[in-house]
């Protein structure tokens, strides 16, 4: 069986534990697109992690790890996260690279470092991870493929192509020095080397595995609002970050894909520029940001503070949608016991009009949030075991926004640990 563990929102949903907890029961993890320009934060028996390729189920002994497709295979990075887990205890984990992936190169975060430069306060708020411009190359035809490494005349003559092409852009566009041929050809074969132990037909592993009746996790990055086709264009990722695309960034059968695990924040946040309705500013964003997550909000790749803001109903369940949500899970609920009222956006004003329908980009720049406020717990909800034992209000909350969403919210997060989890029937 597959199962998909998604973002409804703008990512930093809590996806990482989600995933965490979920492969205690699963066989193989995958990660089917985007790459090193986001993080998971894990907090299990062997301590606090952010992991940015590896995917999140890397802690047990049982399980296979696959990097798909469809990412953005940043290799160093991949081999020092790697080193990283083992230096901290942890058992080598077992990781397979799927032979077409393909590789993010250092002149693509040169080109993204150097496109943001060059767009000054137009920018897109980039990690400078490289990710748009090696998806660009990904579909110009002009990406490294993994499968390539171990063809070296075809690589030869590759790297002197790409290199002539990308250095009329260095010259003329940025005034930055040029890519020589002989270092991008070494940079390569230490991708090679480094990579080599892993490489696999991962599509192949897998159509064995569903013939076995293996459990599989899909583990996606960032949400729905950060889809290039579905999200708040030009503010979005350049990878799809649905639950669909799974099949595509792991290649398996789309049928196969059984439960979709949407997860949402109890309040909201989002990395990077874009229209963000229930934003929150000043004081009131400053105690929530401090008090958000485990060490508060703020990027597990970046380290830049999120920017926040109360419960969105109307993105939520836009984002449910897309997703195809089986189940949402409602995470860091225990991070709102501070607070008398709760405040939640249940729709939106756009020129005067009142919707509950999230709108394309240009109209969504001018929406704003219409609110309810509900009443506040007052008490702190961790190491609660079952929903039944929860506060009143903090049902009603949930309850609340289930009803708004309209898919059905079967698993609550009390807490950052592994087991801080409240399953609902």
């Amino acid at each position: 069986m597959v199962k998909a563990v998604v973002g409804a929102n703008w990512g930093d949903e809590g996806k990482g534990k989600i995933t965490d907890m979920l492969a205690k029961k699963a066989d193989i993890i995958i990660r089917f697109q985007g790459g090193a320009n986001a993080g998971h934060t894990i907090i299990n028996d062997y301590g606090k992690f952010a992991l940015h390729t590896l995917p999140s189920g890397v802690f047990y002994g049982h399980t296979t790890s696959i990097i798909g497709n469809g990412v953005a295979l940043d290799v160093p990075v991949l081999f020092n996260e790697i080193q990283s887990v083992i230096d901290r205890g942890v058992p080598a984990p077992k990781i397979l690279v799927s032979e077409r992936a393909q590789m993010v190169m250092s002149y693509h975060k040169n080109f993204d470092a150097y496109e943001e430069e060059r767009l000054g306060g137009k920018s897109f708020g980039s990690t400078k991870s490289g990710i748009a411009p090696f998806y660009s190359d990904k579909y110009a035809k002009i990406g490294f493929q993994v499968s390539e490494l171990f063809d070296e005349e075809l690589l030869k003559e590759k790297v002197i192509r790409i290199a002539t092409q990308k250095n009329i852009m260095l010259e003329h566009l940025y005034h930055k020095p040029l890519i020589e041929p002989d270092k991008l050809y070494q940079e390569l074969m230490e991708y090679k080397e480094m990579i080599r132990p892993y490489v696999c037909d991962t599509s192949l592993y897998l159509y064995e595995a569903l013939k076995e009746g293996k459990e599989i996790l899909l583990e996606g990055q960032l949400g729905t609002l950060k889809d290039p086709d579905h999200g708040i264009y030009p503010m979005v990722t350049s990878s799809s970050t649905l639950a669909a695309y799974g099949a595509i960034g792991a290649g398996i059968p789309p049928y196969e894909i059984k439960q979709v695990i949407a997860v949402c924040k109890a309040y909201s946040s989002a990395v990077g520029a874009g229209a963000f309705v229930s934003e929150i500013f000043g004081e009131e964003a400053d105690e929530l940001r401090r008090r958000g997550g485990d060490g508060g909000e703020f990027g597990a790749t970046t380290g830049r503070p999120r920017r926040v803001g109360w419960f969105d109903c109307v993105a939520s369940k836009y984002g449910c949608r897309l997703q195809g949500a089986t189940d949402v899970a409602f995470t860091v609920l225990d991070v709102l016991g501070y607070l008398d009222e709760i405040p939640v956006c249940t729709g939106y004003e756009i020129d005067g009009e009142m919707t509950t329908e999230f709108p394309v980009t240009h109209l969504l720049e001018k929406a704003k949030p219409v609110w309810k406020k509900l009443p506040g717990w007052k008490c702190d909800i961790r190491g609660i075991k079952t929903y039944e034992e929860l506060p009143e209000n903090c049902r009603r909350y949930v309850e609340f926004i289930e009803e708004q969403l309209g898919y059905p919210i079967t698993m609550v997060s009390n807490g950052p640990g592994r087991d801080d989890i409240i399953y609902r029937g």
